[in-house]
């Protein structure tokens, strides 16, 4: 009699870890949702352009510090870091463990100055994990900065630089955002009135 209880329970528990499998499996297949994005463009009567060129060093040492001052890094640390391509590392909570993950993007500046960075390589892990559903979590755990919206099943984040609040209402407009060839551009718009 007593191993027929324990077979049921061992059963009932095999099935409880089964539909547990099953209900993660379909959370990770189900498609993220993408949010649009308008483009806002400033009235440059407002403002007085400054050009700027920087390097990809300096641009490193100036966005890290932005974030951890801004407190984006929050709770799930993350870093970005500007090689030839726009490189995010962080870690990503699964289950009682936190997997390591990089992901690479390739950036295009756009012409109204927003930035738009095209997944282009990515590592969670030991997983193959859906590029879609890695940035839908991302998009989910990490706090990101005014102005960068994910757009998972687009496979790109868009960065618009005219969003972020900066000190004394300063816009930033990318120019040429050439990695590669370490030719970064950007025009600061110091307001006016």
């Amino acid at each position: 009699m007593k191993d027929s209880k324990w077979k049921k329970l061992f059963f009932a528990l095999l099935v409880i870890n089964a539909l547990i499998l099953i209900v993660l499996f379909i959370f990770i297949s189900m498609p993220a949702d993408d949010e649009g994005y308008t483009a806002i463009t400033e009235n440059s009567d407002n403002y007085v352009p400054f050009n700027i060129k920087a390097n990809k060093e300096d641009l490193n040492r100036v966005i890290n510090h932005y974030l951890e001052k801004e407190g984006l890094t929050g709770a799930i640390d993350y870093k970005v870091l500007l090689n030839d391509e726009v490189d995010l590392y962080g870690t990503i909570p699964f289950f009682n463990q936190d997997l390591q993950m990089k992901l690479s993007f390739e950036p295009e500046a756009l012409e109204n100055g927003d930035v738009v960075l095209q997944q282009k390589s990515i590592s969670v892990g030991q997983l193959n994990l859906p590029v879609s559903h890695v940035l839908k979590l991302v998009k989910d755990r990490y706090k990101l900065p005014e102005g960068v919206t994910i757009q998972p099943q687009k496979e790109r984040i868009y960065v618009s630089l005219q969003e972020m609040k900066l000190k004394s209402d300063v816009k930033v407009k990318v120019d040429e955002f050439n990695l590669k060839q370490d030719d970064i551009r950007f025009t600061l718009l110091v307001p006016v009135k």
